[in-house]
């Protein structure tokens, strides 16, 4: 008798029982209406994506005024609390399981997009050679101000009153955005985290945010119910490391003492820069469900899975344009093309109207 594995084997992340180990990546889609609150809009997408594993939904705001794309979402009002539950409703109705991915820019954000108001950093250190979009169009993006010592706790209590409300809007965990140079991975990665205090220098200071935030939201949601993404290797927004290797291993080693659901980290630098194998010492040091996610194929991620190099896949651009991605991955059918000119454009365009197989 077998006991092999693949992309469809049902698995337990934690307390998160899955069907199948293909699982939506979170992917910022600019739906949200006024004042951030998803709309219905975002309850048909969500809801049409339903088979995956798991739907990790896109980046949310724990704070007010810490917007980066204009229309994304938030879960720091009772509006959104409310909106978001219509989401989670919708996706178990149909039979699955979603976590909501909890944020905070951090440098990434933008006076225009904030009444004027001052990003917030590790550093000093605006984003460079990348634009950002605002109501005036595309800007450059500005200095931040360096986070105050005291002003850290208030942010770490911001990530655990989300934990909460993500909760009540009936989610099944919530993932912890740790990378692609937001506010957690702007204090990981020592490009962009010059301070010399008990956050800056040494990676056990550097993690130091991060693991706060893991402590506090595990205590939310209790054993196998929260997730982390970072980005060791990823570029965008303006983001490096000198050892990502070594960041792996350390945090690993401090991931152990959490019962989380999983780590889900990205496998690849997009911007093609930085190169190194962040798998391989995640899954040698890591004791719990490993999440890998960039560029993989179907064929790939099974035979991943199957190696037992990770536990579980996240497709990102595929569930954009497939809403049926587990089905057309089962009978090796076609996929649809995604249209990137609509990823955050706003409407159903490009968003709910990808046809799924007859």
């Amino acid at each position: 008798m077998s006991n092999s594995v693949d992309l469809f084997s049902p698995i337990e992340l934690g307390q998160l029982a899955l069907d199948n180990r293909a699982i939506m990546a979170p992917l910022t889609r600019a739906r949200a209406g006024a004042d951030h609150i998803p709309n219905d809009l975002m309850v048909e997408y969500y809801a049409q994506r339903a088979s995956a594993g798991l739907i990790i939904a896109e980046c949310t705001m724990v704070m007010e005024g810490t917007s980066a794309f204009m229309a994304e979402p938030g879960i720091y009002s009772e509006e959104q609390i409310a909106a978001w539950k219509k989401v989670t409703d919708a996706v178990h109705e149909r039979g699955g399981k979603i976590v909501l991915q909890i944020w905070h820019a951090g440098r990434a954000c933008h006076p225009d997009l904030n009444e004027g108001k001052t990003p917030v950093a590790a550093s000093a250190l605006a984003i460079r050679d990348e634009l950002v979009h605002t109501p005036s169009g595309k800007q450059a993006y500005t200095v931040p101000r360096a986070l105050e010592v005291d002003e850290i706790a208030s942010i770490v209590a911001a990530f655990k009153q989300g934990a909460e409300n993500a909760k009540k809007a009936g989610f099944d965990g919530v993932e912890i955005h740790g990378a692609n140079g937001y506010l957690i991975d702007n204090f990981l990665r020592d490009g962009s985290n010059l301070r010399t205090d008990e956050y800056g220098g040494s990676v056990e200071n550097r993690a130091r945010f991060l693991l706060e935030i893991v402590k506090e939201v595990v205590e939310v949601w209790g054993p196998g119910r929260v997730g982390l993404r970072t980005s060791p290797l990823n570029g965008f927004n303006d983001m490096k490391d000198s050892d990502p290797v070594g960041l792996v291993r350390y945090l690993a080693e401090q991931l152990n003492s959490f019962d989380l659901a999983y780590w889900h980290v990205m496998r690849a630098d997009l911007k093609g820069v930085q190169k190194a194998d962040v798998l391989k010492p995640a899954r040698e040091n890591y004791k719990g469900h490993l999440m890998a996610n960039v560029g993989y194929s179907a064929q790939e991620a099974a035979t991943a899975i199957a190696e037992n190099k990770v536990d579980v896949v996240a497709f990102g651009v595929p569930f954009i344009a497939n809403p049926d991605l587990v089905e057309r991955f089962k009978k090796n059918a076609p996929l649809n093309e995604a249209k990137p000119e609509h990823f955050y454009l706003g409407g159903a365009e490009g968003y709910t109207d990808y046809p799924m197989m007859a």
